[in-house]
C-alpha cells in the first residue's frame, strides 16, 4: 500500500497537482470493487486523471496487447487523455486514433501495440474491423462523455466495438451530466453510480443579455466583444456557418480572434485551440462540440450569440465559466422579438452598450510556428535554450510552448514575432535546420 502511494505521489508531482478531489479519491475506491462504474461529474472537475489513475493499477506489464480501450467523442479529447497519460510517466506505451489522422500510420504504431488505446469510435472500428489490433487482451472499456458521442451519432460505432470485445470487461462510463440514459448495449455488470454533478446552479456565474435593435444581431456581438475588451471569451454558435462569418468579420474590423467546429481539419482546431490556451487569441467562436470535454483555460466569459436548442446544451456552454468556485459571465445576445425557450430566465439584467466603443486590447502574446517536434527529437527545454540563447529572448518573453509530433508552437510577447522569424528561419535546433515563422 505504501508502495502504491509512492508512485501516486510522484505521478501528481509529474502533473504539478498537490493532492486529489473527492471524486478522485471515490472514483479510485470504487473503482477497486469488481463492478462497472458510472461517474457523472462537471467538465473541467479532473474525470480524466479520477480513471486513469486506478487504471494503470490494473494494467500489467508481461501482457504485450492492448489491455485498455478508451473511446471518446471528440478528436480533442483522445488527443487530451493521451497527453495526460503521457504526462504521468509510466512505462506503459498510449496510442490515440482519430478520423483526420493517417490509418498507415496509425497501423503502424499498432503493430507494437500499446497498452492503453483511445480514439473516437468510427476510427477504432475500422481498426478493429481490419483485423489492426488484437481485442483479446483487453481488460476495461472506458466509455468517456459517452452521453456526448451518443448525442453526436455515434450509437452504431460504440455498439459495434463494444460487441467486438471480450464478454465481462470492466466498463467505465463518463458523463459531465446526471440527465443520461445508459444505452442497451453496453450491458452494465451491477453498477456503481458516483453523481458529482452540481445539485445547485454555481452562485459565482452571473447572467447579462444584450438587445440588438436589428434582426442581424452581428453588430450587437461586436459593441459586446469591444465592451468586454480583452477578457477570454468563447462565442457560442449553432451552425458553422454562423462561425465561420463572424470570425471573418472580426478578423476584417482588426478584432484578434480564432473559430472551432467540427468541420475544420483537425490541425487547425488543435492550432485555434492551443493559441487561445497560449494567450495568443481571447476570443473563440465556436459550435457546441466546445461546450465540453475539451482543455481549455478559465473562461472569463461565454457569449450565447445562437441559443441552444435544449436546457443541457445551455448548461453545458455556461459550464465553461464560473468554474471551481472562480467568477464568470453568461452573455445572450437577443434581438428585440426572437422568442427565448422555457429555461432561459426571464428577468436577467439587460447590458446597455455604447455604440462607439474601441476596439480590444491586442493580446499579450502571439505564436511562432516551428517545423521540428518530438518525432526530431526535440523537447520543451531545447525550444527554450534555442530561443533564449540564440533569439536572445528574456524569460519572461517566452510563454507557453506546444511540442506536437513534427511541430512546436511557441508564445512569444507581441510585437516580437516577425523580428524572431526573419532572424531565427533555418536556424538550427539541435543540428537540424528549423523553418520559424509566424502562426497565423
Amino acid at each position: 500500500m505504501q508502495e502504491k502511494n509512492e508512485e501516486i505521489q510522484k505521478i501528481l508531482k509529474r502533473l504539478s497537482i498537490q493532492k486529489l478531489n473527492e471524486m478522485q479519491l471515490e472514483c479510485a475506491k470504487s473503482y477497486e470493487k469488481d463492478c462497472d462504474l458510472l461517474l457523472t461529474s462537471p467538465t473541467g472537475s479532473g474525470k480524466t486523471l479520477a480513471f486513469l489513475l486506478p487504471m494503470l493499477e490494473q494494467l500489467d506489464s508481461e501482457v504485450n496487447g492492448v489491455q485498455v480501450l478508451i473511446l471518446t467523442p471528440a478528436r480533442e479529447l483522445s488527443l487530451q487523455i493521451e497527453t495526460v497519460f503521457k504526462s504521468m510517466g509510466t512505462n506503459f506505451k498510449v496510442n490515440c486514433c482519430y478520423g483526420g489522422h493517417p490509418m498507415s500510420t496509425e497501423k503502424n504504431n499498432l503493430k507494437n501495440p500499446p497498452a492503453v488505446l483511445v480514439g473516437t469510435p468510427g476510427r477504432i472500428g475500422d481498426h478493429i474491423r481490419r483485423n489492426n489490433f488484437d481485442c483479446s487482451n483487453i481488460k476495461t472499456l472506458i466509455l468517456d462523455e459517452f452521453d456526448k458521442a451518443l448525442e453526436l451519432g455515434f450509437q452504431r460505432e460504440m455498439k459495434e466495438v463494444t460487441l467486438s470485445l471480450p464478454e465481462n470487461i470492466k466498463k467505465v462510463l463518463t458523463s459531465a451530466t446526471n440527465q443520461i440514459e445508459i444505452p442497451e448495449f453496453a450491458k452494465l455488470n451491477s453498477p456503481i453510480y458516483l453523481d458529482f454533478s452540481p445539485k445547485t446552479k454555481p452562485m459565482a456565474l452571473a447572467q447579462k443579455k444584450v438587445i440588438s435593435v436589428e434582426k442581424d444581431k452581428l453588430a450587437a456581438l461586436f459593441n459586446l466583444v469591444c465592451h468586454l475588451d480583452s477578457q477570454t471569451s468563447l462565442v457560442f454558435c449553432n451552425h458553422r456557418d454562423a462561425v465561420e462569418r463572424i470570425g471573418k468579420h472580426f478578423l476584417n474590423e482588426g478584432i484578434q480572434c480564432d473559430i472551432f467546429h467540427g468541420g475544420l481539419e483537425q490541425d487547425e482546431r488543435e492550432k485555434a485551440l492551443l493559441k487561445f490556451r497560449n494567450g495568443s487569441h481571447n476570443l473563440l467562436i465556436v459550435t457546441d462540440l466546445a461546450s465540453r470535454g475539451l482543455d481549455i483555460p478559465e473562461i472569463k466569459n461565454v457569449i450565447h450569440y445562437q441559443l441552444p436548442r435544449v436546457e443541457e446544451a445551455f448548461v453545458h456552454r455556461n459550464g465553461r465559466t464560473a468554474r471551481m468556485n472562480a467568477e464568470g459571465t453568461s452573455y445572450l445576445v437577443l434581438a428585440e422579438e426572437e422568442n427565448t425557450p422555457d429555461f432561459i430566465p426571464e428577468d436577467i439584467e439587460i447590458l446597455e452598450l455604447s455604440d462607439e466603443l474601441p476596439l480590444p486590447s491586442q493580446p499579450a502574446w502571439e505564436t511562432l510556428y516551428v517545423s521540428l517536434g518530438k518525432k526530431e527529437k526535440v523537447n520543451k527545454i531545447d525550444i527554450v535554450g534555442f530561443f533564449c540563447r540564440v533569439g536572445n529572448l528574456k524569460k519572461d518573453e517566452l510563454g507557453k510552448i506546444d511540442v506536437l509530433d513534427h511541430s512546436t508552437f511557441v508564445a512569444v510577447k507581441r510585437g516580437l514575432g516577425e523580428k524572431l522569424a526573419r532572424r531565427l528561419n533555418n536556424d538550427r535546433i539541435k543540428k537540424k535546420k528549423a523553418r520559424i515563422q509566424i502562426s497565423y
